[in-house]
Order: structure tokens, then C-alpha cells, then sequence
């Protein structure tokens, strides 16, 4: 008997040690480490004003409407872009729903940007992303939407151009993915006073 609560009461001080070691100092570590040397990614990639007001993380996409703005790609993420239920429409190829509203969606993208009913459209500007949250556009996606948004705020097409290139992330290590263009930060910019005409 004297044996077995040796051997429970090691289990037990066992246990509390791993758990104030992995549950307690490790994640203080880390938190620490993140804080010092990682500020912006840790807290989420905030984009904030001059007074300090969250504007968004530029990792989640958001809902823009109006002529004046680029828009982003379509969400299947809850209301549209609700971080809490971030996913895609689970629709494959066969289904008629996701043929539907694809259709729907060039036929609007075409006409909000002025092409004819032959222009192609990039398959990000009617597809939403497995997440539902993608913040980015494809550089040809935000070149069909820049005639659009120029002509709606007064400015030169070539300023709106610069705007973009600006807000354009390159590939990741040089060869990574494909660039894209952050739709928030790109139209956070266009509202800034420097943008204005």
C-alpha cells in the first residue's frame, strides 16, 4: 500500500510539473519572445489611424461597396467576411448553385467595370477563397477595377495605378505564390488626404 501512494503521488507531482512547465512558462515564453521581437504579427497585423483606431488586420479581407472602391473577392466566410465563421461554400465543380452565381457575378463584375460581355474576368474576382477571408486581389483583378475607381474619385488613372503598386505584395522569398494586391490597405490609401485630388 505504502508503494502504491509513492508511485500516485510521483504521478501526481509529475503532472503539476509538466503542467506549470507546457501550460504556465512555456506559453509565457513564447509570449514574451513574440512581443519583443514580433510586435505587429503577434497582435494580428493591425492597420490602425493616426488616432490609434483599428481600421483591420491586413491578413482579413472586407466587405467595400460603391464605385469608388476595389473590391474584393467574394466571401462564402458567414455574412461575408465574419472572421467566426471563416470557410468556403463546400460547392464542387457539378454544383448548379456555384455555376449560378458565378455567372452572376462576371455579369455584375462586367458591368460595374465597363467590359463587354467577351472581356475575360480573373477567376479571383468571382470566387472566394477557401477561408472566405483572402485581404488580396490578383494585379489583373485591381487593373479591370482601376478605370472605374479613378474616374469615381477624380484622379488620374496613373496616380490610382501608383496607389496599387504600392499595395502590391510581392511573392513570398521571390518565388513563393503569386503577388496580390491588399484590397484594404490599397483603398485605406485612396481615402488617405495625400490621395485626394
Amino acid at each position: 500500500m505504502k508503494e502504491l501512494f509513492s508511485e500516485i503521488r510521483g504521478a501526481i507531482l509529475a503532472t503539476l510539473i509538466i503542467a506549470i512547465v507546457c501550460c504556465g512558462l512555456y506559453p509565457l515564453v513564447v509570449f514574451g519572445i513574440s512581443q519583443a521581437l514580433f510586435r505587429g504579427n503577434a497582435n494580428g497585423s493591425l492597420i490602425l489611424d493616426k488616432d490609434g483606431t483599428v481600421r483591420g488586420s491586413k491578413l482579413l479581407g472586407q466587405a467595400f461597396t460603391g464605385e469608388k472602391y476595389f473590391q474584393p473577392r467574394p466571401s462564402a466566410a458567414g455574412n461575408g467576411y465574419d472572421a467566426a465563421n471563416s470557410g468556403g461554400s463546400n460547392l464542387g465543380p457539378t454544383s448548379q448553385k456555384l455555376n449560378d452565381a458565378i455567372k452572376e457575378r462576371i455579369a455584375t463584375y462586367r458591368k460595374g467595370n465597363g467590359l463587354s460581355d467577351t472581356d475575360p474576368v480573373p477567376a479571383d474576382a468571382v470566387t472566394a477563397s477557401g477561408s472566405g477571408l483572402d485581404p488580396h486581389i490578383s494585379p489583373r483583378n485591381a487593373e479591370l477595377q482601376l478605370p472605374r475607381v479613378a474616374k469615381a474619385r477624380g484622379l488620374s488613372e496613373d496616380k490610382v495605378r501608383a496607389l496599387v503598386q504600392q499595395n502590391t505584395d510581392g511573392r513570398d522569398l521571390g518565388v513563393l505564390g503569386d503577388p496580390g494586391v491588399n484590397v484594404l490597405e490599397l483603398n485605406l490609401a485612396l481615402d488617405s488626404p495625400g490621395a485626394q485630388p
